[in-house]
């Protein structure tokens, strides 16, 4: 199994917020996700990022991969990823 680090999609229509999940490659996007790591709303001004480093941290050491837009997120937090 694969774990990938990526966004989850909630809010209403035209008004996105995301969940930062840890998931099995092969789930869809809003399917069934291993553990929540933290949550993205780009709607806010500035941009709210919050994020559970201690979790992050422990699927990256696993072998989760973050999705590059996830990636993109921990590098703005200062989480260094491999």
């Amino acid at each position: 199994m694969a774990v990938k680090i990526r966004l989850r999609r909630g809010g209403k229509i035209k008004q996105p917020s995301y969940r930062i999940i840890a998931a099995d490659s092969r789930s869809p996007r809003d399917g069934r996700f291993l553990e929540i790591l933290g949550f993205y709303n780009p709607m806010s001004t500035p941009a709210t990022i919050e994020i559970k480093e201690d979790r992050i941290r422990y699927w990256l050491e696993r072998g989760a991969i973050p999705t590059d837009t996830v990636k993109s997120l921990l590098h703005k937090k200062g989480i260094a990823t491999p």
